[in-house]
């Protein structure tokens, strides 16, 4: 499944810099709750890969939050994000 960067998560003053809200083009905030727990990863153009894991919904209309091992550049934002179950992830990397 792939989503897109929407926006750091934020509040006033503050800027959340390992928060991520993510459109995955979900509808609700049920088909939300249901990723919780997955893992998301994030490709810069050279390469390297950041990992995540998403930690709840946002709002009512499908978006979710995802928490980065470290914090992904400003650049990512608008950009691609694939998520898979943890067990499609150490298949992958059992390859």
């Amino acid at each position: 499944m792939n989503g897109i960067v929407v926006q750091f998560r934020r509040g006033k003053k503050v800027i959340k810099e390992k928060h991520f809200l993510l459109d995955l083009g979900l509808k609700s905030r049920d088909e939300a709750k249901k990723l919780a727990g997955k893992t998301v990863v994030w490709k810069s153009p050279a390469g390297k890969e950041i990992h995540g894991k998403i930690s709840d919904a946002h709002g009512n209309k499908g978006l979710v939050r995802a928490i980065f091992e470290k914090g992904l550049p400003g650049q990512a934002v608008t950009t691609e994000v694939e998520v898979f179950d943890y067990a499609e992830k150490t298949k992958e990397k059992k390859r």
